[in-house]
């Protein structure tokens, strides 16, 4: 049984189930859109990126370096490649937790074939950060920041200013600051507090003392800006996005999922990975068996589970609103 935990696992399940209940009451699923993040509990939110590191920081730093994103919108196939990525973004709304933007996650057609929804208009799977990191991000994208490619060759004395300087255009006066402000125009002025707040500006000492990467020095500057604190609070936010036709009527069906963690350690990150994976072992252990390599996308074994998941603390809460 593979896909277990959170994302992939949790939202395998999750979504499986209501696109079964759509489709078991004679309805035509229209689109589906499905995204997942970890990120910062909101009393622990204390920096200007609204991020802290969770999980692995170098997947963090490389993310969507691994292929072009494929989903399907109104029928029509669409790719977005890496340098497009953090531009093109969506926005949604979680009652009680706020605004999220979304970002597309490499090859969403193949659910297509895993759920059973070869017919959907509409197949978009992504990653959730808060408003500005997407931005941001994608301006140390077009630095070459996140460039994992080659080694820097004097890396080992690179200051971050330097590191900075280094990918900025030259200009015999200008001090790196104002460089910056230039390469990232009006539109996007209001993210230079941003980069400051990481420390990209300092000048004290080297970032690191190894032969290095663009994005590896990136990710030690950012794991020093972006450690969780003992007494932090992680957040886990999965949301599913339907919409769907039933006796002529459209409707759209949100349903999200929010976790909080304890602290640094107890987090909502292992919580919603560890936990599935126990509970899938235990229903295996228990008599639960079909041959072969396997998702959890049986209702013998997602319905159980999900309630189970439920009676913990991790659970999905549906709104269903009439679309015009």
């Amino acid at each position: 049984m593979n896909e277990t935990g959170v994302d992939p696992g949790i939202d395998h399940m999750s979504a499986v189930k209501i696109i079964e209940e759509i489709e078991g009451k004679g309805a035509k699923l229209l689109s589906f859109k499905s995204f997942c993040g970890g990120l910062i509990a909101p009393e622990s939110d204390d920096n200007l990126w609204h991020y802290k590191f969770t999980w692995n920081p170098r997947n963090v730093v490389l993310a969507g370096q691994g292929g072009v994103a494929a989903f399907r919108q109104n029928k029509e196939l669409k790719y977005i490649p890496y340098n497009q990525l953090f531009k093109r973004t969506e926005r949604f709304e979680i009652e009680g937790y706020g605004s999220f933007d979304g970002y597309a996650n490499r090859d969403s057609l193949k659910y297509l074939g895993l759920y059973n929804i070869s017919a959907v208009e509409t197949i978009y799977r992504g990653t959730l950060r808060r408003p500005n990191y997407c931005q941001a991000w994608d301006v140390l994208v077009e630095l070459g920041l996140t460039e994992d490619g080659y080694v820097l060759e004097n890396s080992r004395s690179l200051t971050p200013r330097q590191l900075l300087n280094a990918f900025l255009p030259y200009h015999p006066k200008d001090s790196v600051e104002t460089k910056l402000q230039r390469f990232l125009r009006e539109d996007r002025k209001h993210l230079f507090p941003l980069f400051e707040e990481i420390g990209l500006f300092r000048n004290s000492e080297p970032i690191y003392s190894e032969d290095a990467s663009p994005a590896r020095l990136l990710q030690v500057l950012l794991e020093k800006a972006w450690t969780l604190n003992d007494w932090d609070k992680d957040m886990l936010v999965m949301l599913h996005e339907f919409e769907y036709e039933l006796k002529d009527k459209k409707y759209k069906l949100l349903s999200s999922m929010v976790s909080l963690g304890e602290d640094r350690n107890f987090t909502a990150m292992a919580n919603t990975v560890g936990l599935p994976i126990g509970i899938i072992a235990k229903h295996m252990l228990q008599g639960y068996s079909k041959p072969g390599v396997q998702l959890p996308i049986d209702s013998k074994l997602y319905l159980p589970v999900l309630e189970e998941l439920k009676s913990l603390g991790i659970e999905f809460i549906d709104n269903l609103v009439e679309n015009d």
